[in-house]
């Protein structure tokens, strides 16, 4: 039996969540979950949106599963996410973007890997304000970080299978932190004389996305283009409802959906749990638990293909728990 932190998260989280449970269940995989509060629930009851038993559990466990959080206004926190991922060092930020047959999309048979570093960049937020009428914000890249980030993709392309690494930069332009970046994947890719390597300036490649994606499979890039880039990616597949994201450091691995709490549909059973869903296969895989892992989701793209047991985004008139346990069923049947 695995042990992993849960997270169920403000708005919508405790729905999704709660989907989502069903159907790792239903997959037969055993979790005994230590379930922790962040966020607005947690603002109110400890008086943080992050309190340290979220840290002290994660650290144990090694391995967690979250819902969506809500930044409180005035909390002092610029973001719980990016706070998390600093305190626990979760340095690789995994974002697939996979295109699902019977979902209405701009491209078909899209698969795409985003890997962005999670620790560093503008994200640092060293920023000052200059006099009255300028703010000042420090870029900054090390080569440690950019090393580390580019071993995780190759070895993650190594993995999976993938053929390909594309790093993305502006380093024509940031000679020198860009460039410091670009020359560290450079310096890890001779490791992987077996993979494709090459790189592209970040406003091509934005270009490159929208007119030909297939030419990608996984691209490694500073945080702040990645932010930005996977989202675009999301967007060529059908939208932040469909695409999870994953954590990942040394010692600790988080996994989420990457869209918002929306708080204006919370508890009204309609919104799609697809990101969360996938969010726990990315989770599972990191486990061990790949057959479990692939029955989601090979059950999860029949689902979405048929389009029958659907949430109203996807084109249908199904609640988030009927969606959830029509999955859950035919998982646990096949």
């Amino acid at each position: 039996m695995h042990t992993a932190t849960l997270i169920r998260g403000d708005g919508i989280g405790p729905e999704i969540t709660e989907a989502t449970l069903e159907i790792i269940k239903a997959a037969g995989v055993k979790i005994k979950w230590e379930e922790v509060t962040a966020g607005e629930g947690a603002l109110e009851k400890y008086g943080t949106p992050l309190p340290d038993e979220v840290i002290s559990s994660l650290k144990s466990t090694g391995v967690g599963l979250k819902g969506p959080l809500t930044t409180p206004v005035g909390s002092g926190f610029r973001s719980i996410n990016v706070a998390l991922r600093k305190e626990l060092d979760l340095y690789a930020n995994l974002r697939p973007a996979r295109s699902f047959p019977g979902v209405k999309a701009l491209y078909e048979g899209i698969d795409l890997v985003v890997v962005r570093e999670n620790t560093e960049d503008l994200y640092a937020g060293v920023e000052h304000m200059v006099g009255d009428d300028a703010a000042e914000s420090i870029k900054i890249i090390t080569r440690k970080a950019s090393e580390r980030v580019a071993r995780f993709a190759f070895d993650y392309a190594q993995n999976a299978g993938r053929k390909k690494v594309t790093a993305v930069h502006k380093a024509n332009i940031l000679k020198l932190s860009d460039g410091l970046f670009l020359e560290a994947v450079r310096k890890v890719a001779e490791d992987y004389p077996h993979l494709e390597f090459d790189d592209c300036i970040v406003d091509n490649m934005a270009m490159q996305l929208v007119q030909k994606p297939w030419q990608y499979e996984v691209m490694v890039m500073p945080n702040l283009y990645g932010d930005i880039l996977s989202d675009l990616c999301a967007g060529l597949v059908g939208g932040l409802g469909l695409v999870p994201g994953a954590n990942i450091g040394d010692e600790s691995a988080l996994f989420e959906p990457v869209h918002g709490s929306a708080p204006k549909y919370a508890g009204q059973n309609r919104v799609n749990p697809t990101a969360m869903i996938m969010a726990a296969v990315l989770m599972l895989g990191y486990l061990g638990e790949n057959e479990a892992a692939n029955k989601i989701e090979r059950n999860l793209a029949a689902l979405l293909e048929d389009g029958e047991y659907v949430t109203p985004d996807l084109g249908g008139t199904t609640g988030t728990r009927e969606m959830a346990l029509a999955l859950a069923e035919a998982v646990s049947l096949s």
